[in-house]
């Protein structure tokens, strides 16, 4: 029986982070201040948070906060700090493009999504680490990130490193 609350407990908690999770994914979008959206941003990233722990992953939960929550959108408000996009808004026919193409995105990722809760997920072999063993073994984590997954990790590291560069490039200019 108490099985039933601590389960009816984690439901409730799951369908009220669920909700503003959502909620604070449409405010990061829809909002035409971009610090207000970096703020929505930190929110929804700690809501995928709460339901890292809710699945028992509480190393992937702390990744989240100290790497996306804390390290990427810091990363992202300095830039739009650096930028100045009082400019960039000012312009009509720019932001009448951006609309445009971010809606076209917007209805690709959704039949994407909408396609891959659909679609029969394919079925493989099960490897040496498993969900519940990489989740709770940190070594397990690293020795996979460090091997297995080696060049994903690097091409991300460029990638951060080259907008690092973008980002100084065009504080540069504009001084």
């Amino acid at each position: 029986m108490a099985e039933n609350v601590v389960t009816g407990f984690q439901w409730l908690i799951f369908l009220g982070v669920a909700f503003t999770s959502i909620v604070a994914s449409l405010l990061v979008v829809t909002r035409k201040n971009p610090i207000h959206s970096a703020l929505f941003l930190v929110l929804t990233l700690l809501c995928a948070t709460v339901l890292y722990l809710l699945l028992y992953s509480q190393f992937i939960a702390i990744i989240q906060v100290v790497v996306y929550a804390g390290g990427i959108v810091m990363l992202i408000v300095f830039v739009i700090m650096l930028l100045d996009l009082e400019q960039e808004l000012r312009s009509g026919l720019k932001v009448l493009y951006s609309k445009i193409i971010g809606g076209l995105l917007m209805v690709l990722f959704l039949f994407g999504i909408i396609y891959s809760v659909v679609a029969k997920s394919p079925t493989g072999k099960m490897g040496s680490y498993t969900p519940d063993k990489a989740s709770a073994n940190v070594k397990a984590v690293g020795e996979m990130l460090f091997t297995q997954y080696l060049f994903p990790f690097e091409i991300v590291s460029v990638l951060l490193v080259a907008a690092v560069v973008g980002a100084v490039i065009l504080s540069k200019k504009r001084t």
